[in-house]
């Protein structure tokens, strides 16, 4: 089995993370993969020694001239199957480019914003079967009108290992500047507004006065960080909060952390909360998109409303007021990730589901 994959992503947030996983275990499994991915991406990079990697410019909804660049991919390297990965103008025109190349095709959803239901009939049509990546990214489609048998859940994964050792105690407080008995809590996601950083740092000065030892991490990198800094400085916070960039390490000081907060507007899934339970920390998340099923409530963290700046501090506060329950938390996050998110079951859910549309003999 030959299969292309598109990947628009230029960083390895959690999608193309998600990516590298399954071309791995396609890999493994006998699969030859192709990735189409943007050039000089950091994937680009990561998957060679796991595919053949093609890297073409992809300029997102308005460059016109892609499907044609992808068709002539996939006439000259005959895959298959495609499957598209992402959106960035490529869930259209990689529907479109394999639809015309006579190559059926499938696309994974991340992401749990509405769409309009006749862009999403027309979209999702060009393709076999849509693969949500979370229960709550299937909802949204079938709200949408999409059929039941055309969309099937494979949730993400993560490879627990790299989490599993002791915080380096001393290496985390010099590496980021903390002092001896801070309390570290972490927003491990992109800088833009629907990740909702800037909920938490409304509650913030609450929170200090309670807690002085208190410091954030924000672990990755965005467009809204001027917006971010701002908020900072207007609220006196600078001691408190740390943009800390893209961390390539994140694996090495997430152990290190005391609470992931993740306070999302709009999330699929979230592979940063994965990461965290791999790690037995304890999370703070909103009743966003698919965010409920790696986050249960009382269990490995606490789930709050959307955009509530009184239960965002409430259940913080109370996590800060009890580190038996943070460690209890940590345990049941860790037994939840291995248990329900393995690579192994998301590689095998996708190849089950190539299969499928291989033997079906049809474009969609």
């Amino acid at each position: 089995m030959k299969v292309l994959h598109i990947e628009a992503g230029r960083h390895l947030y959690g999608g193309a993370r998600q990516v590298l996983y399954l071309l791995e275990g396609l890999a493994a499994r006998g699969v030859e993969s192709i990735l189409a991915c943007p050039e000089g991406s950091d994937i680009a990079r990561e998957a060679r020694p796991w595919a053949r990697v093609v890297e073409m410019r992809m300029g997102g909804e308005l460059d016109l001239m892609l499907p044609g660049r992808l068709r002539r991919l996939m006439m000259d390297t005959r895959p298959d199957l495609v499957h598209v990965h992402s959106r960035r103008g490529v869930d259209v025109w990689g529907g479109i480019a394999a639809r015309r190349a006579g190559i059926p095709a499938l696309l994974s959803r991340r992401v749990d914003n509405p769409e309009p239901r006749w862009l999403a009939h027309w979209k999702y049509g060009l393709y076999a079967k849509v693969i949500a990546i979370s229960e709550g990214i299937r909802q949204v489609l079938l709200r949408e009108g999409i059929p039941p048998e055309h969309v099937v859940t494979v949730r993400s994964a993560v490879d627990a290992a790299p989490y599993l050792h002791a915080c380096e105690r001393d290496a985390f407080r010099e590496t980021f500047g903390l002092p001896e008995h801070a309390l570290a809590l972490g927003v491990i996601a992109q800088l833009i507004p629907r990740k909702g950083h800037r909920h938490l740092l409304a509650i913030l000065p609450e929170i200090v006065q309670r807690h002085p030892e208190v410091r954030v991490l924000f672990l990755g990198k965005g467009a809204h960080r001027p917006q971010l800094e701002r908020q900072v400085e207007q609220l006196g916070l600078a001691r408190h909060v740390q943009f800390t960039g893209f961390r390539d390490d994140l694996a090495r000081w997430l152990p290190c952390l005391d609470i992931v907060v993740h306070p999302a507007d709009m999330e699929g899934l979230g592979v940063s909360l994965l990461q965290a339970s791999s790690a037995s920390l304890p999370i703070i998340a909103t009743r966003a998109g698919g965010i409920p099923e790696a986050v249960r409530d009382g269990e490995n963290g606490l789930l709050i409303p959307p955009a509530d700046p009184t239960a965002l501090a409430e259940a913080l506060l109370r996590l800060l007021d009890n580190a038996p329950l943070r460690t209890t938390m940590g345990a049941t996050g860790r037994a939840l990730v291995q248990r329900e998110f393995s690579v192994t079951g998301m590689v095998q859910g996708n190849l089950a589901l190539y299969r499928q549309i291989l033997s079906a003999g049809t474009l969609a």
